[in-house]
């Protein structure tokens, strides 16, 4: 019981802090440190993540800070594509399954710190170039082009695929993308990953369990531990360095890849 209110506690406080990493630790802590299969731990880690993630969203909402009609084009996709995923997952060997989810997060633990290493040069470098999505300087408001709904119907899609196969939130995809392809502000940016992972997260979860799966009473404590770990995170983010975050969540995600892979490849070696 502790170690299930432990692993659910971490994954929601990570998301908090960062509006991304949770939901990637989130089935690694199921399968390894609580026993449960690929297929079985989906549900129940996209309910943990999309529940602490609307948490996180509506502290967002409160503060005015979520763009709303982006997370929603994006959720919509996402939800969309998600059936497929999951459809995927279904089909797919739990063996490349567990491969697919390792690389990754060995990818997500080497951006994060990469980042974390270029964070010094970009508050330097200070550049204003054309992104696909920009914010209207006299509205503060998106300006929905084609080229900035097409990108984020690309970003929701891709998050949604990753959310039904791998059961992930996706906010390791949403937050750099944000980053990359919009000028909108770093902590708008978390609010409105945390409101599209907690949208798709759960309605792949309500299509899942129609099809008949069920979340035990294991999975049920995991959620609610997730949810206070999302309450703890919220109200101490702003006091935890960016750097030192990114750079401890890449070497524990790093480190949670790496356990992952040996208890599939080689099941003997952490018994």
């Amino acid at each position: 019981m502790l170690l299930v209110t432990f692993l659910g506690a971490l994954i929601g406080l990570v998301l908090g802090l960062t509006g991304a990493g949770g939901g990637i630790l989130a089935v690694p802590a199921l399968v390894v440190g609580l026993g449960f299969s690929m297929t079985a731990a989906t549900p129940v880690a996209l309910l943990a993540v999309g529940a602490a993630a609307m948490v996180g969203a509506m502290d967002g909402l409160a503060k005015k800070i979520v763009r709303y009609r982006a997370a929603l084009l994006m959720a919509v996709l996402g939800s969309l594509v998600s059936h497929l995923g999951v459809r995927l997952a279904h089909i797919i060997p739990e063996t490349i399954l567990m491969t697919l989810f390792g690389m990754t997060m060995f990818l997500v633990a080497y951006r994060m710190m990469l980042k974390a290493r270029q964070a010094r040069g970009a508050a330097l470098a200070g550049t204003s170039d054309e992104k696909n999505c920009m914010l209207n300087p006299s509205t503060g408001k998106l300006l929905w082009t084609r080229r900035c709904a097409i990108t984020l119907a690309g970003i929701g899609a891709a998050t949604g695929l990753f959310a039904g196969m791998l059961g992930v939130g996706g906010g390791f995809i949403i937050v750099p993308a944000f980053k990359r392809y919009t000028d909108i502000e770093m902590h708008s940016i978390v609010a409105t990953s945390l409101m599209v992972i907690a949208l798709i997260s759960i309605s792949t979860v309500i299509g899942i369990l129609l099809a008949g799966a069920h979340i035990s009473r294991t999975g049920q404590i995991f959620v609610a531990a997730a949810i206070l770990g999302m309450i703890l995170g919220r109200l101490t983010a702003a006091h935890v360095p960016a750097q030192l975050l990114q750079i401890t969540f890449s070497i524990l995600t790093a480190l949670v890849a790496v356990i992952l892979l040996t208890k599939t490849y080689f099941p003997g070696a952490l018994a």
